[in-house]
């Protein structure tokens, strides 16, 4: 007898993007620069020089992709706003036009019988902001809270379901500390400023939703467990670190109040000590805890790694073209760690999917693409394993809906379950759209097949 896998009832089915990733048009209609505008224009910083001024022109093609949507019987979609559109100098003026385009974008996804899951911040930071020293900047948390403000007051009621920030791990780790996403910084001493004044953002946002608000609020973190490459003391301790670092600095003090210990180790003399009423400002309670998996992490002491002395050690198995390991039981064991460290929040799992290879032009309706239907499946299994664990997840949204702009790897890497042709903006189903169609039709079921 095959095994059942339906979801609960009323579980979420989606898909997700990014602003910068797929809108193309970045200074349309009155929208000021943002950081990834600048970014891509620094020489050798994107591979082959791309950018996101067309991307996946979803600008002027959101009706036919929310049609697209729809028509993959999708429930939910996961978008974020760009900060810059909104206010193009990241405070004071709104810019009608900007407002405009996701006015229109929400309504379209409601006409579709589409929830529209919104993210304020997914890394492109108006340029504006950048210029009065963005994330290391004390006074961001006001800014951010003052942007959050009039898009409560402008979206509430039609968005039920909002997110602060998207990954702050990646935008310090990238942005601040190895400096391969914009700005483009490489300093030992900014990150943990920028990670703070992020986690201040947030709290920041999340009282001002609290005062505006009538629905649910979360936080989208990026978790990778850390598996030790042996049981020495040395490997168990960089374990520890590499943990610490990617996966408890930014819940730990959303829930807990304060850092992990292990971070003073990390950064050593760049570890500032902060006030305790910081951290009565980052600790707001949430609605859900958007979790964003990929892969795992097994990891082994390396002195020569900065700033961690930890590396991970490649492993016999399947490996995404991004080189990420195939590993699902790392989504359970990471939704039952979360479930027995933070209480058992309600999680949604908010990013999930794999770049594998597909080639620049689709042939035909359908493009088989059978090494992520298998992603697809196992993934979607181990999240199913967790809820019969007890852990309370509530929907899934896919990364990504389509082919799009992979940051600074540009156009290189593809992980859409919908196909893009660069040069023509055609959109193809791929064949882990037309299985995660029957998933979503079936409430899971379908992954008996």
């Amino acid at each position: 007898m095959s095994q059942a896998f339906e979801f609960p009832k009323g579980f979420l089915w989606g898909s997700a993007t990014s602003a910068y990733q797929i809108e193309g048009s970045p200074l349309a209609d009155g929208a000021g620069q943002s950081i990834w505008h600048r970014f891509v224009r620094t020489p050798g910083m994107v591979r082959d020089g791309d950018t996101g001024d067309i991307a996946c022109d979803h600008y002027r093609r959101y009706k036919d992709d929310v049609r697209l949507m729809r028509d993959l019987g999708l429930k939910a979609y996961r978008f974020s706003v760009a900060w810059a559109r909104v206010l193009p100098e990241g405070k004071g003026r709104v810019n009608p036009g900007g407002l405009a385009f996701y006015d229109r974008l929400v309504d379209t996804l409601l006409e579709n019988g589409i929830e529209p899951l919104l993210t304020l911040y997914h890394w492109d930071l108006p340029a504006a902001l950048d210029d009065r020293g963005g994330w290391l900047n004390p006074d961001i948390a006001h800014w951010f809270a003052e942007y959050a403000s009039v898009m409560y007051r402008t979206f509430d009621g039609r968005v039920k379901k909002w997110a602060t920030l998207n990954e702050p791990w990646v935008v310090t780790d990238g942005g601040y500390l190895h400096g391969a996403l914009a700005p483009g910084h490489r300093n030992r001493f900014e990150a943990p400023i920028a990670t703070h004044h992020l986690l201040r953002s947030h709290g920041a946002a999340v009282q001002a939703y609290r005062a505006e608000g009538k629905h649910e609020i979360g936080l989208v973190v990026n978790l990778e467990p850390k598996y030790a490459a042996s049981e020495s003391a040395e490997d168990l301790a960089a374990v520890h670190r590499a943990d610490a670092y990617m996966n408890r600095q930014y819940l730990d003090p959303v829930f807990f109040g304060r850092y992990p210990d292990e971070l003073k180790e990390v950064f050593g003399e760049a570890w500032p000590d902060w006030p305790a009423e910081d951290f009565e400002l980052i600790r707001q309670p949430l609605d859900y805890i958007g979790f964003n998996y990929y892969t795992r992490s097994v990891t082994r002491h390396d002195e020569q790694s900065w700033p961690l002395k930890a590396s991970p050690v490649r492993q016999h198995a399947t490996y995404t073209e991004t080189g990420w390991e195939v590993f699902p039981q790392g989504l359970t064991d990471t939704l039952v760690w979360l479930r027995d460290r933070y209480g058992n929040p309600p999680v949604y799992i908010t990013e999930n999917g794999s770049a594998f290879y597909d080639p620049p032009v689709a042939e035909g309706d359908t493009l088989d693409d059978p090494l992520r239907v298998d992603y697809l499946r196992k993934h979607l299994r181990a999240i199913h394993a967790a809820i019969g664990m007890g852990c309370d997840v509530r929907g899934y949204m896919a990364w990504s809906l389509l082919d799009n702009l992979e940051w600074s790897l540009g156009f290189s890497k593809r992980f859409g379950i919908v196909h893009v042709d660069f040069r023509t903006q055609k959109r193809t189903p791929k064949r882990s759209a037309r299985l995660y169609s029957r998933i979503v039709e079936s409430n899971g079921r379908a992954l008996a097949e």
